[in-house]
């Protein structure tokens, strides 16, 4: 049972099948109901199962996270948003990784029965099998940052969210990221006339990590009026910081994407040479969810309702 947020880190460590999905969202929706919100699931194409907490077409706002699990098959995803050569370096080393994996066991067997077809037929079957571990493999049983850190940094702003200002925002948790954004693009689709102008506030790994990045989409940018209210986040809470991202490169895959004035938010360590990083994801390293983290989060978005009632 959640008492509070921090309880899923232990309760429900695990989203992937749907019987764990099931589970987490019938809490979910226990506590939310508990304090005093409308809740409902909204489902959509490919099986997603969307977490709407309030009402979706009158708000201002979205906050939202994915509460799907990845899978792990031992590679991280390292993500590093503003440093395009390492980024993309990455990326073009995972690829190379996995074609190795699915074509040396093809050229083995075309080598052994002497028939390249073989080699051809195994190689393609590898590689189809390898993309869907990636998808739909075991579990990783330790997500504190991917994406349990996302999800108690909802729940606790929905928490502390004033009841006479719960008109302002709508709080969503997204189905299928891991698998392709895909519940985000079913909320996109279901609700393209409210979203048309929601500023849509993503947490995705905002655990592990001193520095808090806020990346908006270009429309967003050129918004004066939303831009001065992300420019408002910024601020620093002892080693903590968050930080409004406004030039240069920049890039953070999430849920985010699909809506014209979406804003990802993540949580980032630092190094020498590369700058801001998230790593361990994706692999038996993810446990680091930092409830400092959460709380400033949590205390950051809720100046959204002292600002619009100072309008």
């Amino acid at each position: 049972m959640i008492e509070k947020p921090m309880d899923v880190l232990a309760q429900f460590p695990v989203r992937k099948s749907e019987k764990q999905k099931s589970a987490f969202r019938k809490e979910v929706w226990r506590y939310l109901q508990g304090l005093g919100y409308k809740v409902t699931v909204e489902q959509g194409s490919m099986g997603v199962k969307n977490v709407v907490i309030g009402n979706p077409d009158s708000a201002k706002y979205l906050i939202t996270a994915h509460y799907d699990t990845p899978a792990c098959i031992g590679l991280p995803n390292i993500l590093t948003p503003c440093n395009p050569i390492v980024f993309i370096g990455w990326q073009v080393l995972l690829v190379a990784v996995i074609l190795a994996a699915a074509i040396l066991p093809g050229v083995l067997l075309g080598f052994v029965f002497e028939d390249p077809v073989v080699a051809g037929n195994v190689s393609a079957l590898m590689y189809w099998l390898i993309l869907i571990l990636m998808l739909a493999g075991p579990a990783n049983k330790r997500n504190a940052n991917d994406n349990t850190s996302g999800v108690v940094t909802v729940l606790e702003t929905a928490a502390a969210w004033p009841k006479e200002k719960r008109d302002l925002v709508c709080f969503v948790l997204f189905d299928l990221e891991e698998a392709g954004l895909i519940g985000s693009a079913a909320y996109r689709k279901a609700h393209k006339a409210a979203t048309k102008n929601q500023i849509v506030l993503n947490l995705d790994c905002v655990g592990d990590g001193d520095e808090i990045l806020l990346v908006a989409k270009r429309k967003l940018k050129k918004d004066p009026e939303k831009l001065a209210l992300l420019r408002s986040f910024n601020g620093s809470r002892g080693s903590k910081k968050i930080t409004l991202h406004e030039k240069g490169f920049v890039v953070y895959p999430s849920d985010q994407q699909h809506y014209p004035y979406g804003v990802g938010i993540a949580a980032f360590r630092r190094v020498k040479g590369i700058g801001l990083y998230v790593g361990r994801i994706h692999t038996a390293r993810d446990t680091i969810l930092d409830e400092k983290n959460v709380n400033y989060l949590r205390d950051t978005l809720l100046t959204l309702a002292d600002v619009n009632a100072a309008q």
